[in-house]
C-alpha cells in the first residue's frame, strides 16, 4: 500500500470530513503522480541546472509598542534599522518604513530578523507591515528603476 493511499484511507475514515473533502486527497495524489511522471521525462540537463538568480524588493514598517524608552524615543525602531544596515543589502530608510532590495534568500530571513530585533531591544509587542515585489523571471524590480523619474 502506498503512502498516498494510506493517507487517503485515513481521510475517508475520519467522520469530520465531508464527501467532497474526502475526494481531495485522491485527486491531489493523482495530480502529484502526473507531475512526477512529467518531471521524470525531462532531460537530465534540464533537471540539473541551477535556478537563475532573482531579485526582490521589500518594504517593512515596524510598529513596536512601545516605540522606545523615555531616554530614547525610537530605541526599538532603531534596533530594527540597525539589523537592516548590517545586512549588506541595498536599503532606503523612509519616514514610514524601509525599502530593501536583494535576492529573496537574503530578504526573507532579514525581514524576520528585523521584526524580532524590536522585541529583543525591549518592545513588549511588535506589528510589522511588509510589502514584497518579485517576479518569476531572473532579475526583477529595482527601486531606482521604479522611482528614477520622480527624483530630482
Amino acid at each position: 500500500m502506498s503512502a498516498d493511499l494510506h493517507l487517503h484511507e485515513l481521510h475517508m475514515a475520519h467522520p469530520s470530513f465531508s464527501r467532497s473533502r474526502r475526494l481531495r486527497p485522491a485527486f491531489l495524489s493523482l495530480s502529484l503522480l502526473a507531475c512526477g511522471a512529467a518531471w521524470a521525462q525531462q532531460a537530465p540537463s534540464a533537471v540539473a541546472s541551477p535556478a537563475p538568480s532573482r531579485h526582490m524588493i521589500a518594504e517593512i514598517q515596524v510598529i513596536p509598542r512601545p516605540a522606545g524608552t523615555s531616554n530614547d524615543r525610537y530605541k526599538h525602531v532603531d534596533a530594527a534599522i540597525a539589523v537592516i544596515q548590517g545586512s549588506g543589502l541595498k536599503y532606503e530608510v523612509h519616514g514610514l518604513g524601509t525599502v530593501i532590495e536583494g535576492p529573496p534568500e537574503k530578504i526573507w530571513p532579514l525581514l524576520q530578523a528585523v521584526h524580532q530585533a524590536t522585541l529583543e531591544a525591549g518592545a513588549e509587542r511588535n506589528l510589522s507591515m511588509i510589502k514584497v515585489s518579485s517576479g518569476a523571471e531572473p532579475g526583477g524590480p529595482r527601486v531606482d528603476d521604479l522611482v528614477r523619474k520622480f527624483r530630482k
